[in-house]
């Protein structure tokens, strides 16, 4: 038979396919004998045994003043990881390690909070960025902290570089050396990909993912926000797959109005998403980043988690 590109792409995606069922099944048998998880063939692709599902918190996600009563709140309901923004993060250091000593709770990702943004076209612009990320970095290593949050830039932010290939490998040259500055802090730096109406040049996790395989630093990282993808992917399912081992953090809301998770009804199914979290082995934090129209914000919050550990169980 002629190689050519049609039978090309037939023989391969065959191949592909041959192989993830293969790896569900033990092997070419055709014995249903399972590959070691107890839900791992939903959609013909193997499950990691490493995948875990960790709930986080941003700050301002519960009602009020309090950290001690958010804290406990957050306990009694079994969230396991705090966010909080960078801005300022430099000056509480000592106050987020006494609230969260003796606690089952631990700081995840630092959220933003930089000045500036990277891809401006004034070079003091970027530097400010650069300068603020590096104290914010500084204090999420002395907070165990899994990354900073940083995107690019935003489209209300301008002037702005053009979006060409040589801004890209500037945005790689520039992570490359803001990722290893994160490495020797102990943490990371991760690349947000948002929807368009919010910052147009990074957009898909794919787009993230690349950026970070470009660079291969470990220190430089990305996450996928499901408020983001609504907008943004054909597949949730496929953006964390394409993700892979770049994934350092999730964020989630409902998917109609970014709100707690399940105020939206029916539209706020996760599973897809959480097929892929699993597939790659996902085991950081998805954490809310999202607001509420609940009479109980708390109650909602709660209710949420219910629904992300059902869908998870579902996945």
């Amino acid at each position: 038979m002629a190689l050519d590109r049609r039978n090309f792409i037939k023989t391969s995606l065959g191949s592909a396919a041959l192989a993830t069922v293969a790896a569900c099944t033990g092997g070419s048998s055709g014995k249903s004998e399972s590959c070691g998880s107890d839900k791992c063939c939903k959609n013909s692709l193997p499950y990691s045994p490493n995948a875990k599902l960790n709930i986080s918190f941003q700050e301002g996600t519960l009602e009020g003043e309090s950290l001690k009563g958010k804290l406990d709140f957050m306990e009694k309901i079994g969230v396991k990881g705090l966010e909080v923004s960078g801005n300022g993060l430099s000056g509480r250091v000592n106050e987020l390690k006494q609230a969260l000593n003796g606690r089952d709770i631990k700081i995840s990702a630092i959220c933003a909070g930089f000045k500036g943004f990277m891809l401006a076209e004034e070079e003091s612009v970027r530097n400010e960025c650069r300068d603020s990320m590096h104290e914010i970095i500084t204090a999420a290593g002395a907070l165990g902290s899994t990354g900073v949050i940083i995107v690019p830039a935003f489209n209300s932010q301008k002037p702005v570089m053009p979006h060409t290939q040589e801004t890209r490998d500037f945005l790689c040259r520039w992570f490359d050396e803001l990722g290893t500055f994160a490495t020797d802090n102990g943490t990371t730096v991760i690349l947000e990909p948002l929807n368009r109406r919010e910052a147009f040049y990074l957009r898909l996790v794919a787009d993230a993912a690349s950026i970070c395989r470009d660079i291969n630093n470990p220190g430089v990282t990305c996450l996928g926000d499901f408020w983001h993808m609504t907008w943004e992917e054909t597949s949730d399912l496929g953006a964390f797959i394409s993700g892979g081992k770049y994934i350092q953090h999730v964020h989630i809301a409902s998917r109609k109005r970014r709100l707690m998770p399940g105020e939206d009804g029916d539209a706020d199914n996760y599973v897809d998403g959480f097929r892929g979290l699993k597939v790659i082995g996902f085991d950081k934090y998805i954490s809310f980043e999202c607001g509420s129209k609940a009479e109980d914000r708390n109650a909602s919050a709660a209710a949420g988690v219910e629904l992300i550990r059902k869908q998870w169980e579902e996945a």
